[in-house]
């Protein structure tokens, strides 16, 4: 009787190791299919076909905040300008720094780059203004790409220069493309800049760009 009890109950053991063994095996299956279907999810996204790019050169963040107002208002894809070695953190130093890089005609070096830069039609450019034009490595950008037959929209922010001369600098740099007009932003209201963007965009009659088909 014992002996029959015993092999009962292993077989019951080894019928429930089998249903666990099942389950973990369906569960482990579910898992890996719904990460792959994340996973395609994900690169879909990244493929845009967006027809609009903004590119931006941001120090304090100030223009990081319009570039980011003018993206989503234009569903635009985005690229950061970011020097291959880092500016310093400290006012005074970056000042000094941009000052030399300005006297010397410099062209810093640009970490990464845009691709299928030729799909885009409208290009919005933005920058920090310093000492009365664009950071030297704006003119890197321009020097890289080819504009020709784009739109160019610059963009600026700073404590109260304006844009200068840099939307005439633009059309000297790029003969072959159409400048438009350009926003210039304080700095104090670079916080908030969504409306605005949202003006400058209407008076310039753009907004949310059509996808390509």
């Amino acid at each position: 009787m014992n002996k029959v009890i015993s092999f009962a109950f292993t077989a019951v053991c080894a019928l429930l190791f089998c249903l666990v063994c099942t389950d973990n095996a369906s569960a482990d299956e579910e898992l890996a299919q719904a990460t792959q279907k994340s996973s395609e999810m994900v690169s879909s996204e990244q493929k845009s076909d967006a027809t609009a790019l903004v590119v931006y050169f941001s120090w304090s963040g100030n223009t990081r905040n319009v570039a980011n107002s003018i993206a989503a208002q234009t569903s635009a894809d985005v690229f950061e300008i970011t020097p291959e070695t880092p500016y310093s953190d400290d006012y005074d130093i970056i000042l000094d720094f941009a000052r030399a890089e300005h006297g010397s005609n410099a062209r810093p070096a640009i970490a990464g780059g845009v691709e299928n830069f030729d799909r885009y039609n409208i290009v919005y450019v933005g920058f920090p203004n310093w000492w009365a034009d664009m950071p030297m490595i704006l003119y890197t950008f321009f020097d890289r790409y080819d504009f020709s037959g784009k739109t160019i929209a610059p963009f600026c922010t700073s404590g109260g220069s304006g844009l200068s001369d840099t939307v005439r600098t633009i059309r000297e740099l790029e003969p072959n493309a159409t400048v438009l007009t350009g926003l210039h932003i304080r700095s104090s209201s670079a916080s908030d800049p969504d409306k605005a963007v949202s003006e400058w965009l209407a008076s310039l009659g753009l907004g949310k760009q059509e996808k390509t088909k």
